[in-house]
This record gives C-alpha cells, structure tokens and sequence, in this order.
C-alpha cells in the first residue's frame, strides 16, 4: 500500500532521508524556512516523501522521524494538501468555534499529523473499501478524519491554524505530551504561522489540567508554550476567567477546613501533612496546590511491584545477569547488612559477607551499585559517602513499621531539602491526596448546597472549566520576515466592493522589485489572492483605498517601506461582471441565531437545542437539559412560552 514501513520501527529503504525528531522544524530541518508562511509551507511539503496512495483526492508527503537512536525508535509524520473542492464542507468548524468565522475561507488545508499505530491499521482496514462510485460522507475514511494520532494539527493557507489532538504516553504514544508540543511549537515557528487555537480537554488520571493547573500556576499547561484565553463556552469572557482563578487561588485554608472538613474528613488530615512538610505556611488554596506539585517533582518515580522486589530497574536486554540471579545477589546483600544490626558498614564488608552466597563478584559489584537508596522488601538500603574515610558505607533501615498506610505499590522518599525525614511520604499516598483534593474541593458539584461557603469554588471551577479555546499568536503577518529583513516591501490586503462585511484579509507581505510600478504589483496582488481564498479566485482590482494611482507609476515613490495597501475590487466569474461575494466566509450565510441566558450569541461547539416556534438556539445546559439525556422532539424557549401564557383566548 505504502512506500514507508508504517511499523515506525526500521528504517526507509536506501538513500530516503532521515531526520531527528528534536529538531525537525529548525533552520535547514528540513529546509530553510525564510519566507512568509505561504512559501514556507509549500517548501515543508515539497520536500517531504511522496506518498500517492495515502489519501484520495489529497497529495500527501511524509518524513522519517527518528525519536530514539539506541533503541531504535521512529515516527512518521505526514503532511497533506486538503483542497476545498476535495472537501464535504468548505467551512471549517473549528474557526466558528474559535471566534474565527469571519476570516475567508481558504483554498488550501495543510494537514499535519503524526499517526499512531491504532490509527494507521484503522486505515488500512477500511481504505479497501473506498470505490469511487459509493463515495459518500458517511465513507469518508481519509486518514485526516481518524480520531486518536498522536499529533494532528491543521494550517490554513493564510497562516491561521489548529491544533486538533494530542495524545502522550498514556495512549501509548513514544513520545510524551510535552515532546509533542514542543515539536508542534517548533513547527510552527518556523513556518511563521500566525494564530494558532486548540481546544484544551487534557486530563491525567482523571484530573482536568486546565483546571489543576489554573489554581497551581494561574495559566493552563499549554500556557507554557505561550497558549492563551481564546474563547469562553457559555458566554465567559476573559475578565471572568482571571477573576475565577483568583478567586480559587485566594480561598483561605482555614475557611475550607471550617466548612468542608466535616464533609469529608481527610481534607483536614491532608491539610496537616503538607503543612508539616512545607518549610513555610501554607494560606490559600494555591499555596497548597502550589507545594504539592513541587513535592511531586522531587519525589522518586520508581514503584515496587510486589512485597519482595530487588529495588533495581534492570534492562534485561542489555543486562548479562537474569532477573532470578540478580534478586538472589539482592537478598545476599540485605541479609548481610542486617547481620549488621542496622548500622552503617563499609562497601568491603557487605561484599565479603554476601561473597559467602554469590561467587560472582561481578554480581555483587553491580547490585552494590544499583541498590543506593532503594527500596528492597521492607527495608530501605541506604547508602553514603564517609566524609571522614571517604569510603562509601551501607545502612539498611526497617520501614515496615514506620508508615502504616505504605503498600507494595510505594516505594520511600529518598533525603530531601524540601521534605524532613520524620515526614516523608510516598509519590503514590501524594497522588492520592491529590486526587482526593480534587474530586472534594474543585470538582463536587454538591459543594454549594452542602457548605456555608456559597457558590464560589463550583462556579469559578465551571468559569475555568468552560474556557477551552486557546490561541497563540506566533507571527501578525505585519513585519518582514527572517529574509524578508532590509528588503523594499509593502503589506498588501484585499477588500471587496459592496460587501456588507467589510471584512478583509490579513496582509500579505509583497517584495518589491527595483522600479516596480503599481500595475505590477496589482498583478501580484491578484494572483496571491486567488492563490490563497476560495472566495477571491476571480477577484479582480479596481482600485487601491486613499491611493490615486495609475498602472505606469513607480510604488517607491508614491508609498513608503513598511506601507500598508488595501486594494478593492470585485469578485467575478469568467469576468462576466457575475458577482459571486456570497459564502465566502468561514461562517455561513444562513447562520442560526445563538442568543443563550447565559450570554452566549455564537456558536461555540457546545450542545444546543433549538426552539420549535422561533428557531432560537440555546445551550441544553442552560434550559436544564441534563447532558445524559436526549433533545426533547418539543422545545420551547423561555420568551415564546411566556408569549403562548399571554396570548388571549380564541374561544
């Protein structure tokens, strides 16, 4: 079917390119990217592998990855041209849901995407199916349309972007979600793309981390590749998704331990602990949060796995001793160092003793090594330096009684400046108190009739919650780019005649040749255009706004370096004078009215239910339409049922 292993895991066949995952997207990975966005993407895809038989209808390139030299580890990463002739649906949803719907619609989709094994065997199994003559919408089984690749972002061809999914190392991925996000940066840097939005429904271990993250750092986890408030759902704006995380942030310890400790009674236990730990008082909500998720960081990620474990990773690829002879060498050295009675001996030592069992002092010598500070049964095997002999010194330290709660899941805190030693904990009790912090103070939608402490907390929680649409601006457009740089130029726009809209484009930036006369750079000027919009494929200039300028005039001298243009014109077909400026925005002309309670007067991708007499949409969440359940085959909003109340009798 295809030209590439799509195993991900060997090589292409000889003298096909591969590049390093870490920096692909820089300069000269794979080209030099030294242009606007539009000629920087067309050089991504050009260069790229092609691939004829991947999509239907939409020329497809791809490039070999590699994430890991030793072991071999590679991904595949696809780039494919979506046409919006080759598309069931010109508008794009994703800009109406954004805020976008104004933008014009573009004659090109850039596609990239990082698919995984799930979804590259779900197309293999179906694209046998595709026959041109039963292609329909609910066959539409393009690779673009699987849900679950690894990474999948869209670009349209005017520099505005998404990204569309992100999935780490819990849906099996190689590659970790801040691998894939630095890369999709990169990328996008590099292109100079100018706005891209994604919508933020991350979760670890069933916790929102747009809302986990807003009380500890103030800012979602994209926020730290500069994703910002974009959109609010129901109707939140930007003012009121600072003021809720505020408000979560600031809440009073005391306060919630006073209203919600009766509730749930490990709030105040859990409290005491992580207040015992910090070095300084724990206040607000953010402040514990804040520590929590420091504490998590500096604690050891190694679980035992059964209530005897030899407290030592081994690679059995590469090790030369089995897993049975290393756990017997194990057991020699904990034997030896309790014969000890618990007190510190010498590195010589505990290998003469264990010498008495293991004959392999190969073996001892690197479970001597690996053991430092690990955990082995129950006990702890310490290890340390003495500044006095400068001899390294073995202690072995009885926890089965130290930590009641402790399971053969946990493994003990290794010596830390930030946690004392009378008070260490467990990454896995830490992760539970974690959980148990959420799921009782951010999440309990019961919070409010149940405590004094009023609506606060749930409804700052839903404020956040409900803010999913982000957006980073990587490039405005309006300046020159890396090679553009010292170079005569003008920011050119389109606008067209008698549109009700008055929108326009963003600028394009044009290089000016030496004594290039306006009626050149009209030329340009429509051919980009066309290029890029759907709607301007016939756009025709017929003047440039607040300029009175003629074909044959020199652009340098009638404007300046850096100038911006906006050209008017109309749109015609075959140039027959057949105005066609309808439909060419992302958002439908026959757009529904949103008009919610809760404010909301677009659509933002959230359920709606429309009503029967005036055709109104609202929010179901709104009108107290429970998620779990069906759209009523009759609704009627709150204004037309009050309008039927009033409406006198006819009889």
């Amino acid at each position: 079917m295809l030209s590439l292993d799509l195993s991900g895991c060997k090589k292409r066949k000889r003298g096909e390119r591969v590049f390093r995952f870490k920096n692909f997207g820089e300069p000269g990975h794979p080209v030099e990217f030294d242009g606007p966005f539009r000629t920087n993407i067309k050089s991504l895809f050009e260069c790229g592998h092609l691939e004829s038989s991947l999509c239907s209808k939409m020329p497809s390139r791809s490039f070999q990855l590699e994430v890991h030299r030793h072991p071999p580890v590679y991904v595949l990463l696809f780039v494919i041209e979506e046409s919006v002739d080759a598309s069931f649906n010109r508008h794009c949803r994703h800009c109406k849901y954004v805020g976008w719907g104004n933008h014009m619609i573009c004659n090109k989709k850039y596609h990239i995407l990082v698919p995984s094994k799930d979804t590259i065997a779900t197309y293999l199994n179906c694209e046998g199916d595709y026959n041109e003559s039963n292609f329909t919408k609910d066959k539409y089984n393009l690779l673009v349309e699987l849900q679950g690749h690894i990474m999948h972002g869209v670009f349209h061809s005017n520099g505005f972007g998404h990204l569309l999914s992100v999935n780490g190392l819990e849906t099996g991925s190689e590659l970790a979600g801040y691998q894939i996000i630095q890369f999709w940066d990169r990328l996008c840097t590099s292109l100079q793309a100018r706005k891209v939005s994604l919508n933020d429904i991350s979760q670890k271990r069933g916790m929102d981390l747009r809302l986990l993250h807003a009380v500890v750092y103030g800012k979602p986890w994209f926020g730290r590749w500069g994703y910002k408030f974009g959109r609010g759902s129901f109707g939140v704006t930007a003012t009121m998704y600072q003021k809720a995380i505020e408000a979560i942030q600031g809440m009073p310890l005391n306060v919630l331990i006073h209203h919600i400790g009766t509730t749930y009674h490990g709030i105040p236990g859990i409290f005491s602990r992580y207040q015992k730990l910090s070095d300084f008082s724990l206040v607000t909500l953010r402040d514990l949060f804040h520590f929590i998720f420091e504490l998590k960081s500096h604690l050891p990620k190694e679980t035992c796995v059964n209530s005897w474990h030899p407290g030592i990773l081994v690679d059995t690829t590469t090790c030369r001793w089995s897993p049975k002879r290393i756990e017997m060498a194990t057991r020699a050295v904990v034997e030896a160092l309790r014969r000890a009675e618990f007190k510190w001996v010498s590195r010589q030592e505990v290998r003469d003793t264990a010498r008495m069992y293991i004959g392999d002092t190969g073996l001892l010598d690197f479970v001597l090594k690996s053991l430092g500070n690990h955990v082995v049964g129950n006990f702890l095997v310490r290890r340390s330096l003495n500044p006095v002999t400068k001899v390294l010194e073995y202690c072995l330290v009885d926890i089965s009684n130290a930590f009641p709660k402790t399971t053969a899941d946990e493994c003990l805190v290794p010596d830390n400046t930030k946690v004392k030693t009378e008070y260490n904990i467990t990454r896995v009790q830490l992760m539970k108190d974690l959980f148990y912090l959420y799921k009782s103070i951010l999440r309990d939608q019961n919070q409010a009739q149940s405590t004094n402490i009023g609506t606060v907390i749930p409804v700052a929680a839903r404020i956040i919650l409900d803010t999913k649409f982000l957006i980073k601006e990587y490039c405005s457009g309006e300046s020159p780019s890396r090679s553009e740089k010292g170079k005569e130029g003008v920011f050119c726009t389109v606008q067209l005649e008698r549109e009700i809209k008055n929108a326009t484009p963003p600028y394009e930036c044009f290089i000016l040749k030496d004594n290039a006369t306006v009626g050149e750079l009209e030329l340009e000027v429509e051919r980009t255009f066309r290029e890029m919009y759907w709607g301007l494929r016939s756009f025709s200039v017929s003047s440039i706004k607040g300029l009175n300028a003629k074909g044959p005039d020199i652009v340098s001298e009638i404007v300046g370096l850096g100038d911006k243009l906006v050209f008017e014109g109309i749109n015609t077909m075959n140039n027959q004078g057949i105005i066609v400026d309808k439909g060419v925005y992302e958002s439908s002309e026959n757009e529904y009215v949103v008009d919610c309670p809760c404010g909301a007067s677009d659509d933002d991708g959230e359920r709606m239910v429309s009503c029967d007499i005036c055709e109104v949409r609202q929010h179901t969440r709104c009108v107290k339409i429970p998620s779990n359940e069906e759209i009523p085959h009759m609704f009627l909003c709150s204004r037309c049922e009050q309008d039927i109340l009033l409406f006198p009798s006819l009889a």
